[in-house]
């Protein structure tokens, strides 16, 4: 492969631009028995909290039509057994680990990013779709005002590359987008996924205990590539794109729209192997089209 599909991105030299989305490979482990995750560029932690969570009750998982709807509410051991049992597993790829943090206060946060930080991982990335406590539950990345909040005061306390994870909610995500930036993010990936509802007819009652749930899969990828299409022209710091990728078709879409890399979620669901798939399918797309390195097609769709 050599350095064909090599990227830059915050400063970090991944080996390619596909990364395995956070919630959707946990911590690595499982999809290790079905092939070699080492090809892969990086790979995004299941979310973590400062305590550990034991998740929703009841119904986790609901298919929709091109997509699924999921309210796992954040399951995980939390951060100080995650450092114990899983860190070192993931320090030990030949990939790019980086670290999902997520938190129902500012506290929370600060002091998740601080303890993992000191463990001088590879990247965070900083999931603000979390419902904000002091905020009758909305979530940190809606508002201006809470997201340059939570970036600035986990800024300080972060040592290496901070990523943060948009919401297609926000307010404005080009303005979101910015703050991030101002307030000294290295990167943001966008989006996570879609406030979502459903009903199961035959119950005639909601499908999910917490009423909304969140949407991903093809559905949401026009949108998503919408949104990464426009932060990607108004910020400088790099975008990692999220949302319906399947194909390496979708990734070249994203990448020719302004992203620097991308995550694959939901696809590794419907098919575990998509990873090596689409990474082999993509270096043949640039042999064929005789280019020299996948950097040179980023962000020239405008």
């Amino acid at each position: 492969m050599g350095k064909l599909l090599e990227i830059q991105f915050a400063d970090i030299i991944f080996k390619n631009p596909i990364v395995m989305a956070s919630g959707t490979f946990g911590f690595g482990r499982e999809y290790a028995e079905i092939y070699d995750i080492e090809k892969l560029g990086g790979l995004v932690s299941k979310g973590l909290t400062l305590h550990s969570r034991s998740g929703n009750p009841a119904i986790r998982v609901w298919e929709t039509a091109s997509g699924m709807i999921n309210s796992v509410g954040l399951e995980n051991p939390g951060i100080d057994a995650f450092i114990k049992n899983e860190l070192p597993s993931m320090k030990s790829l030949n990939l790019v680990p980086i670290i999902n943090i997520s938190g129902l206060t500012l506290k929370d946060y600060i002091q998740a990013c601080e303890k993992i930080s000191n463990e001088n991982v590879d990247m965070i990335e900083l999931n603000i779709s979390c419902p904000n406590i002091k905020e009758n539950g909305i979530p940190f990345g809606i508002r201006e005002s809470t997201t340059r909040e939570v970036v600035r005061e986990t800024r300080k306390v972060v040592q290496g590359p901070l990523m943060v994870k948009l919401s297609p909610d926000a307010e404005n995500i080009v303005k979101i987008a910015r703050i991030c930036e101002e307030e000294g993010a290295d990167a943001v990936s966008l989006v996570n996924t879609f406030k979502a509802f459903a009903i199961d007819i035959h119950k005639r009652k909601k499908v999910f205990d917490n009423t909304y749930a969140g949407l991903s899969g093809p559905c949401i990828k026009p949108i998503a590539l919408r949104m990464v299409h426009e932060v990607s022209t108004n910020i400088k710091i790099p975008i990692m794109g999220i949302g319906g990728i399947m194909t390496y078709q979708d990734v070249l879409e994203f990448l020719l729209a302004g992203a620097r890399a991308i995550q694959i979620g939901t696809a590794n669901f419907i098919n575990p192997r998509v990873g090596e798939e689409i990474i082999r399918d993509l270096e043949n797309y640039l042999l064929n089209h005789q280019i020299s390195n996948v950097s040179e097609i980023i962000g020239i769709v405008h």
